[in-house]
This record gives C-alpha cells, sequence and structure tokens, in this order.
C-alpha cells in the first residue's frame, strides 16, 4: 500500500511527513546555518539537555547527525555510481554509544563540511538521475530524489527536536 502525505511517500520516507511540501534541496541547503544558530543559543549548558529523561541531549544529536551526513554522502555517491545500488543501513543506537562523550562542536564543522561537499554533489545531479533506482532493505525501492527527500526530512526532524530544547 503506497502511503503519501504532502506528495512523498512516507513509506520508503519515514521523514516525509517533516517536509510539509518544501523543497528538499532548500531544506538541506539551510540546515547548518540552523545547526549552528541552535548551538549558540543553547550554550554548553544547553547542549547537555534532551527534550526528555533518557533521550538523546542536544550535542548528541548534533553527533547523530554528523554520522548521518557522512552515511547519506556515502549513500548519495553510491547510488550515482552503481547501477541499483543497495543501501547499507546501520544501528544508530550503537553508533550513538560515545555521543555524550564527544565535542558536539566538533560534531557541527564536520556536519557543516560534509553537508557544503554533500550540496556541491547534488549541484551536479541531472534531472534524469534524480529517478535512478535504488533499494534500502529495509524500505524497499526507491530513488536517489528520495534519499534526498529523507535527509531534509531528517533534518527537519532534528531541528524541531533542538527547537524543543532551546
Amino acid at each position: 500500500m503506497l502511503i503519501t502525505r504532502c506528495g512523498y511517500n512516507i513509506e520508503m520516507n519515514p521523514y516525509a511527513s517533516f517536509l510539509g511540501g518544501r523543497d528538499a534541496r532548500e531544506v538541506v541547503s539551510e540546515t547548518a546555518a540552523r545547526l549552528n544558530s541552535h548551538v549558540e543559543r543553547l550554550g554548553a549548558d544547553g547542549l547537555k539537555r534532551g527534550t526528555a529523561p533518557g533521550k538523546w541531549s542536544a550535542g548528541a544529536i548534533l553527533c547523530h547527525l554528523a554520522d548521518c551526513e557522512i552515511a547519506f554522502g556515502f549513500r548519495l555517491r553510491q547510488a550515482l555510481a552503481e547501477p541499483h545500488h543497495v543501501i547499507q543501513p546501520f544501528d544508530q543506537e550503537a553508533w550513538a554509544k560515545p555521543y555524550e562523550t564527544l565535542d558536539p562542536r566538533a560534531a557541527l564543522d564536520l556536519f557543516t563540511a560534509a553537508r557544503r561537499w554533500n550540496l556541491a554533489l547534488l549541484g551536479t545531479v541531472a534531472p534524469e538521475q534524480l529517478g535512478k533506482k535504488l533499494t534500502h532493505p529495509e524500505r524497499g525501492e526507491m530513488t536517489f530524489e528520495t534519499v534526498v527527500e529523507t535527509m531534509a526530512g531528517h533534518d527537519l526532524n532534528h531541528l524541531g527536536q533542538l527547537e524543543r530544547i532551546s
């Protein structure tokens, strides 16, 4: 069954609902600046707070976003380079184990640099490449464009969490 919201397939992209019809490339191009604003507003003490007990702190969210930007960059490049690429999923909770001991500002620096590089790549993508097929083992067949929309929705999800922490 195809479930859509705002024109996005939410079975392939669980973050589609966060887009609310916004252009995914516009969202991803704004995220680094928005994260920087949150970090400045939160300060060192605020980066230690989470949305609720047992939830990731703001700093851990930044670490997660840095890790995900590396993963998304790899996925984008593999999708363009290989015929019908199969995405490698990862366990975000396993990756998150060291987050509370890592420097969230270093994570923001990494995210910002990797995002700038990923945006440069996206600027080279021809319209016909947006429809290139790939497979996510847990979500099924999707397109290159779905990966970009997933990045954007993922960004908005975590930006919303940082708003609530602020």
